[in-house]
């Protein structure tokens, strides 16, 4: 049971934390890429040195290769992280059926063993990732998000009130919402919205709240925007963030072309919080490399060349003393920038991301007006608590096609139909014909990805 005056306290002095790493931080980038390599060097040494002395994962892990460079060591999935998550973690304490208990009945400010801030990633490839921060460690993640706004031109104040809007994702395990959660309302007062809410109800509320900020899933950047030039949006955002998405650059025209103002990019992971953004140069995502050393490979894991896309990024957290992730694989494919940025900070940056586009799907009004976009959140939340190991859905001339991977052979097909009828029905849409397909795997395309929702449709813009 929560305590509203011991979660008020928290709040204040998370909020005094955060400010001062805020400010920390600010100041490295001034610094000289020699300076942020020492750091990273010093950082390093101490997480390295804390791993062994209290991860048994590691001491296993790294065994004869704890003198060898970063380089060397070996590559720690998320498969492999969970499978040895009692181990891998430093504090003995922590057992994983117990936090997957608390992560299930989460909310607001609960903290597992009441030290711990708990998030969880998607799970859409398979089992749900954990991870773990502790006080000073939560700290770091929020405080990384104000950077996007820094870098964006604006200033971080105590006193500045700005009204802002999110609309992202509403699941409290999430690491968006655990973040809403931690900052005083007083300080950011915030409209917080799901982007699987029906896109009526979107447009209403921020007509009402009228946001200075606007942050938002990629794709749903793109429906506000469409939204505003159709005349049933009013807002007037003064900064835009786009969130966690691939960002095109149409979705980029169209915004600033109907608010007038600028775009920001930001690239933010469950694993260790804002890990790049944009200046206001907008000449790539600055990588936060005072917080994380990333290595971009190929399939191998091996450097990949000036000019081509990773298969993958390769991420150490230099903050996390809980949980640490040496070489911890994301499954990102970037283009590095060979030159540095003209703003001056010397991390590295980021020129493009592949992979991991939303794609909205769109349906003809139950009203008859007009096509309603269906989010991809949409689906991810009907099949947060469905018992597979894969899923997709397809839109074709003849409906959707759901391919459901590792079903039981109990697994009821009907009411999970009846379920999804029922949500894509409170969006507002006519439903089309549904069929649920159980498959072994699911398919991926020529790249080797396997896109949770994807549209066989020819659809003029």
């Amino acid at each position: 049971m929560s305590n509203p005056i011991a979660d008020s306290l928290l709040k204040i002095g998370i909020m005094r934390d955060f400010f001062s790493i805020a400010e920390q931080l600010r100041k490295h980038d001034s610094w000289t890429r020699a300076q942020l390599a020492a750091y990273q060097n010093e950082q390093l040494h101490k997480l390295r040195q804390h791993a062994y002395q209290n991860s048994p994962f590691y001491q296993r892990f790294h065994a004869g290769l704890m003198d060898r460079p970063l380089q060397d060591l070996p590559v720690l999935t998320k498969a492999m992280m969970m499978e040895n998550f009692e181990d891998l973690v430093t504090d003995r304490d922590i057992k994983l059926a117990p936090l997957e208990k608390h992560i299930e009945h989460l909310q607001g400010q609960d903290r597992y063993l009441n030290r711990y801030w708990a998030n969880v990633t998607s799970g859409t490839t398979g089992r749900h990732g954990i991870f773990l921060f502790n006080r000073a460690e939560w700290v770091v993640v929020v405080a990384s998000y104000s950077r996007p706004y820094t870098w964006a031109g604006k200033k971080v104040s105590m006193t500045r009130r700005v009204k802002m809007s999110s609309v992202t994702s509403a699941l409290p395990r999430h690491s968006s919402a655990r973040i809403r959660a931690t900052l005083p309302n007083w300080w950011t007062p915030s409209l917080s919205m799901a982007a699987s809410d029906p896109l009526d109800s979107l447009t209403r509320r921020l007509n009402d709240w009228q946001p200075e900020v606007l942050m938002a899933y990629a794709s749903i950047t793109r429906i506000l925007a469409d939204e505003q030039s159709a005349g049933r949006l009013h807002i007037a955002p003064h900064t835009i963030f786009s969130l966690s998405e691939v960002l095109t650059d149409e979705t980029r025209r169209r915004a600033q072309a109907v608010w007038g103002s600028q775009l920001f990019n930001q690239y933010g992971v469950t694993e260790c919080g804002c890990l790049g953004a944009e200046c206001t140069a907008h000449q790539g995502l600055h990588l936060a490399e005072d917080m994380v050393i990333v290595e971009a490979v190929d399939r191998n894991n091996q450097p990949v060349q000036p000019g081509q896309y990773s298969e993958k990024l390769l991420i150490t957290s230099l903050f996390n003393y809980t949980q640490p992730l040496i070489r911890y694989e994301l499954d990102d494919s970037v283009l590095m920038g060979q030159e540095a940025c003209a703003c001056g900070r010397p991390y590295a940056l980021v020129k493009d991301i592949q992979g991991k586009v939303q794609e909205n799907l769109y349906f003809p009004s139950a009203k008859g007006t007009s096509e309603i976009a269906v989010h991809p959140l949409v689906f991810k939340q009907i099949m947060e608590g469905e018992p597979v190991t894969g899923w997709q859905i397809n839109q074709n001339v003849d409906g959707l096609s759901i391919l459901l991977a590792g079903l039981p052979d109990e697994y009821d097909d009907q009411a999970f139909s009846i379920k999804l009828r029922q949500a894509l029905e409170q969006q507002g849409i006519i439903v089309p014909a549904l069929q649920v397909k159980r498959v072994t795997t699911i398919p991926r395309n020529a790249s080797g990805k396997a896109p949770l929702v994807k549209s066989n449709l020819q659809r003029s813009v």
